[in-house]
C-alpha cells in the first residue's frame, strides 16, 4: 500500500501548480517557417477529412461497414488535428508559453485520445481487408454494420477509458519544482516525471499504455498481413493476386505512415537529439491526418467514383439553375 499511497492515498494534499510552460519549440531557428508549415498540415487536414466524411455522408452506396470505419478514421484524424495544431501556434507562435493546469491535462487527454483512436482505426479497417481476403464468400456475414460499429464503439469506450485513468493518476502528483514541459504539448511522459512524490503508478500507465495502443495493434496488422500473404500465396494467377492485393494498398500505405515514424522514433530515441524527437515527434502526429484522406481518394476506386458522380451532380443542377 505504501507504494501506491502517493496516487491513492486519502487525506494526502496535493501540490497542482497553476500553469505549465510549454518548451518543446523554444529556441529552435527558423522556427516561424515550420509554423506557417503547420498550418498548411492542418487546412489541408480540415479540408480533406470533411470532404471524406462528406462524401461518405451523401453517397448511400458507401454506407458499407468498411466505410463506417473509414468516416471514424476522418473524424478521429479532424477532431485530432483541431485538437493539436491551434493549440500548439497558439503557444509557439503567439508566445502564450504558459498553459493553465486543467488546459493542459485536457488537452493530453484529446491528443492522445486520437492518436491511440488513429492506431485502433488501422486495426478495424484491417479486420475487414483479412474477412474480404480471407472469407470472401462470407465477407457480408463476418462483416456487418453491428459487427463494425461494436468494434468502434468497443475502441472508443477502451481508449477514453485508458486515457482518464492516465490523467486522473497525474492529477494525483504534486509539482514542486519544475513545471516545464520539454515538449510541443502536455506530453504524459514528460509531465509525471516532474512530479515530486511517488509517480510510480504513472510510470506503470506510460509504459502500458504504449504496448496496449501502439504495439499490440502494430502486432495484430502484421499478423492480418502475414495471413492475408499466406492466403495470396495459394491464389492461382499472378493476376488475380495483384487484384486482391491491389484492395489492401489504400490501407497498407496508412498503416505505414502512422506505425514507421512513431516506432523509428521511439527506438532510436536515446540516440537522436530532443530537439529532433520532438520535431519528429510533431511530424509523426501531423501527417497521417493529413495523408489519410489524400491516400483514400486517390487509392480506393469507390471514394473517387463518388466524389465524380457528386461534383457531375452538382455542375449538373447549378446548369439547370440557369
Amino acid at each position: 500500500m505504501d507504494l501506491f499511497n502517493s496516487a491513492f492515498g486519502k487525506n494526502i494534499t496535493f501540490v497542482h501548480p497553476a500553469y505549465f510552460i510549454i518548451s518543446g519549440f523554444i529556441g529552435l531557428p527558423n522556427m516561424k517557417y515550420y509554423y506557417v508549415f503547420l498550418f498548411f498540415v492542418y487546412f489541408i487536414s480540415v479540408l480533406g477529412n470533411t470532404a471524406v466524411m462528406a462524401v461518405i455522408y451523401l453517397d448511400h452506396n458507401l454506407r458499407t461497414p468498411k466505410y463506417v470505419a473509414v468516416f471514424n478514421l476522418a473524424f478521429v484524424d479532424l477532431l485530432g488535428s483541431c485538437a493539436l495544431v491551434p493549440k500548439v501556434l497558439d503557444i509557439f507562435l503567439f508566445n502564450h508559453y504558459h498553459v493553465p493546469y486543467n488546459d493542459c491535462l485536457t488537452f493530453l487527454f484529446f491528443c492522445y485520445t486520437c492518436l491511440s483512436m488513429q492506431a485502433l482505426n488501422l486495426v478495424a479497417l484491417c479486420y475487414d481487408r483479412l474477412m474480404a481476403i480471407m472469407f470472401p464468400l462470407h465477407y457480408h456475414v463476418k462483416v456487418t454494420h453491428k459487427i463494425m460499429f461494436s468494434l468502434i464503439a468497443s475502441f472508443w469506450l477502451f481508449v477514453i477509458t485508458a486515457v482518464l485513468v492516465a490523467v486522473g493518476l497525474l492529477t494525483r502528483l504534486s509539482f514542486c519544482k519544475s513545471v516545464v514541459i520539454n515538449s510541443y504539448f502536455c506530453d504524459h511522459g514528460q509531465l509525471y516525471k516532474l512530479a515530486c512524490n511517488n509517480n510510480f503508478p504513472n510510470s506503470i500507465i506510460g509504459s502500458l499504455l504504449p504496448v496496449l495502443l501502439l504495439w499490440l495493434p502494430f502486432l495484430f496488422i502484421m499478423s492480418c498481413y502475414i495471413c492475408i500473404g499466406c492466403v495470396l500465396a495459394k491464389v492461382a494467377t499472378a493476376q488475380e493476386r495483384a487484384k486482391a492485393f491491389k484492395t489492401c494498398t489504400a490501407h497498407l500505405s496508412l498503416v505505414v505512415i502512422y506505425f514507421l515514424p512513431i516506432i523509428i522514433t521511439f527506438t532510436m530515441s536515446a540516440r537522436i537529439h530532443p530537439n529532433a524527437r520532438i520535431i519528429n515527434l510533431s511530424l509523426a502526429s501531423l501527417f497521417p491526418p493529413m495523408l489519410n484522406p489524400i491516400i483514400y481518394v486517390l487509392q480506393t476506386q469507390e471514394i473517387k467514383l463518388s466524389l465524380k458522380k457528386i461534383l457531375k451532380i452538382r455542375r449538373q443542377s447549378r446548369i439547370m439553375g440557369k
